[in-house]
């Protein structure tokens, strides 16, 4: 058996200010650093031997944050975030005013959206899903930390968990907290076949 401990990045400033951030490389604000550290102490006991992370700074800079202090081995894995296009840096309160329906849409069916000049979810989807395939034929069994900035932490979700995806738009407000998943590797690469 396998624990997968899936941890959001501590805050940033965009995050503050309800902004998108998508692929944008925004550093760790104070309340951020604060929430790494409070994380440190919460998984101290969780017998974490690695953490991953994609090279995002949110993420990147949590997952070196939270190796230091645990004296774990911190490994980067090319994950980059889902490219938002031009919604990046835009209040969420202005895509909800200045574009009702796409927000809904975003909401009920986000596969179903395209951000101007961005990304489908799908493609973002597929990234998620082969580095877990990946993470999981190197390791069968043991605790591994998996820093995932939002929405890439609700697609891994997903698949570890088979759960619905949820509100996008809420998911981005979960920064500094974390789940455990025990995962039969052999079973979630069985299914994926």
């Amino acid at each position: 058996m396998l624990q997968i401990v899936l941890i959001r990045p501590g805050a940033t400033e965009y995050d503050v200010q309800h902004r998108i951030q998508g692929s944008l490389d925004i550093s760790l604000n104070e309340q951020g650093l604060k929430e790494v550290a409070a994380l440190a102490e919460q998984l101290r006991e969780k017998g974490l031997e690695v953490i991953y992370s994609p090279t995002s700074q949110p993420a990147l800079q949590t997952a070196e944050l939270l190796a230091d202090v645990l004296a774990l081995k911190h490994k980067k894995i090319d994950l980059p975030n889902l490219n938002l296009g031009l919604w990046q840096g835009m209040l969420i309160s202005d895509v909800r005013h200045k574009l009702p329906k796409v927000y809904r849409q975003w909401q009920e069916q986000p596969e179903s959206v395209c951000p101007p000049e961005g990304e489908m979810l799908a493609a973002a989807d597929e990234r998620v899903r082969a580095v877990i395939i990946k993470l999981l034929k190197r390791q069968k069994e043991g605790v591994i930390g998996l820093v995932l900035p939002e929405p890439l932490y609700s697609l891994a979700a997903r698949f570890i968990a088979h759960r619905e995806l949820g509100d996008l738009w809420k998911a981005a407000n979960g920064h500094g907290q974390y789940e455990v998943f025990a995962v039969q590797p052999e079973e979630l690469l069985a299914a994926e076949v």
